[in-house]
């Protein structure tokens, strides 16, 4: 691991984002199941429950253990994860963003990187059943705060 012993407790964040492609018929189920609609118009469901809370949690808890997953990552005390869901229905697309944040001496990139990650695989197991073709893509880091080379921005 890198030693970042001498270096000072600065707040950090940083938000990661991942787009979940999938048919049409499978967003439309999850986008049903989130007005609380308990099956699509052709009775067809998702048979494992709260698709997008049980992503989340599973996507908080990643963000939690990632320094067990990912090795030479430092343990981190979070202070703040949360997960974020849209659709995109003209691209037949659920999107992911994991915000997290901390007050450490090392930033907290890979910690929303894998939140978003584990949401999106997780989102994949709850709908497997109906749609094997899903594709997790684009998996990116979008911003960072903090620590010595301060604010980065994709483009």
């Amino acid at each position: 691991m890198v030693d970042v012993g001498s270096k000072p407790d600065t707040q950090r964040e940083a938000v990661a984002r991942a787009e979940l492609v999938m048919e049409p018929a499978t967003l439309e189920l999850i986008i049903a199941q989130q007005e609380g609609q308990p099956s699509d118009p052709a009775g067809q469901r998702l048979g494992k429950g709260d698709v997008l809370g049980v992503a989340q949690v599973a996507g908080i808890m990643a963000a939690k253990k990632t320094a067990e997953l990912i090795p030479l990552c430092h343990p981190l005390p979070l202070t703040s994860a949360t997960l974020r869901f849209d659709w995109d229905r003209a691209q037949s697309r659920l999107l992911l963003e994991a915000e997290v944040r901390t007050t450490s001496k090392t930033g907290v990139e890979m910690e929303a990187l894998t939140a978003v990650s584990v949401a999106g695989l997780t989102v994949y197991d709850m709908c497997k059943a109906v749609d094997r073709g899903m594709r997790l893509e684009h998996v990116r880091l979008v911003r960072k705060s903090g620590g010595r080379s301060g604010l980065y921005e994709s483009s």
